[in-house]
């Protein structure tokens, strides 16, 4: 019986070979948001090891956008080139490019990872960030966010469209809006963050308000015959947060409103989450969300087994399963993963003559 994990998924205009989803993860290898050979060959690797959908890394519509100043971005005509050479050699592969477009709001303006993360203060080269409310992530940073006014809100739903246009000419097949992890949507979205007392806050209908008001723009220009994904936070793992059931009264809107899929992941908003750390953790909300909206859904977190993957799509529990660290340790992953569930695919030719078991 042929696994689920390598049956194909068509969405759209769009068929995914198999069920297996590089997660967009940052590299932080970009100069001036433009893209680079790193980009290249980290995303064509992955490529070629056989994944169906290559999802890149959080892309910033805007400079101020950006988490880190070494942060991808589509907010100029300029950007496109690269991002074009990348997807068509994605393409060649046999596999979906993706691109998930981001605003990190208040948790912008911090260094890399490797150069420990913290938040830079405007003689570092950083910048004044915004968010819902002038409420930082952490207590002790150097300057509070702004909240963003009606201005700044329209000027953010301006740099989605722009970078939604952007996006179409550079190839791309299936875009994500990143509405989780803390960052700027998601910022609207939970009433720990969000204490405004306009159109965009307090209730649960003005705190969606905004990641509509993305999603109708970016709609405008991305082809209506290509997948639309939204990633949401389902938890904010603490008290008084977003939680699955708001989850699931988004999510059945974001359907009725042409989202394909939604990216169930979760936390990422404040410091003091409190996250049950096991393989799984976050699969029984984006079963939660396909059961109860009836939507598709794509499941991540400590997913690294074959079987594990396997058994959740047998399970009904999601539609596609996205590989985040898994995928940096093996790029090949699909190759190895076909092994294990005894499934013969197409390895490029030119790894042929490794192929195990080949007489």
């Amino acid at each position: 019986m042929a696994s689920l994990l390598f049956s194909p998924l068509t969405i759209k205009k769009i068929t995914l070979k198999n069920r297996i989803v590089i997660s967009p993860m940052c590299q932080y290898s970009s100069v001036d948001g433009f893209a680079n050979d790193w980009h290249l060959v980290h995303l064509g690797s992955r490529a070629s090891g056989g994944v169906g959908l290559i999802i890149q890394e959080a892309t910033a519509v805007s400079p101020e956008a950006r988490i880190s100043p070494s942060d991808l971005g589509i907010w100029k005509d300029e950007h496109i080139e690269k991002l074009k050479q990348i997807n068509k050699f994605i393409v060649s592969q046999n596999s979906i490019p993706g691109i998930q477009l981001a605003h990190a709001g208040r948790k912008a303006s911090v260094s890399a990872p490797w150069e420990g993360n913290k938040k830079l203060d405007f003689a570092q080269g950083g910048w004044q960030t915004v968010s819902s409310s002038a409420i930082p992530y952490h207590d002790d940073e150097p300057f509070l966010p702004t909240a963003l006014d009606e201005n700044g809100i329209q000027k953010v739903i301006s740099d989605f469209k722009s970078a939604t246009k952007r996006a179409v000419e550079a190839g791309y097949q299936v875009l994500e809006i990143h509405g989780a992890h803390g960052y700027l949507l998601h910022q609207f979205l939970s009433p720990l963050t969000n204490n405004r007392t306009d159109a965009y806050g307090g209730s649960f209908e003005n705190r969606i308000r905004f990641t509509l008001e993305i999603v109708q723009v970016v709609q405008s220009e991305w082809p209506s015959d290509l997948p639309l994904f939204v990633r949401i936070s389902a938890t904010d793992w603490a008290e008084g947060g977003w939680n699955p059931e708001e989850s699931v009264k988004l999510s059945e809107i974001l359907k009725e409103k042409g989202v394909d899929l939604i990216d169930v992941s979760s936390g990422g908003l404040v410091s003091h989450q409190q996250i049950p750390l096991h393989p799984n953790y976050q699969v029984p909300f984006a079963e939660k969300i396909k059961k109860e909206a009836n939507v598709l859904t794509g499941a991540v977190g400590l997913i690294t087994h074959a079987i594990q993957a396997e058994e959740i799509l047998n399970n009904n529990q999601a539609d596609l399963i996205l590989f985040a660290r898994e995928s940096l340790r093996n790029p090949n992953l699909p190759l190895d993963f076909a092994r294990d569930l005894n499934e013969d695919i197409q390895w490029p030719k030119q790894y042929e003559r490794a192929k195990i078991n080949k007489p």
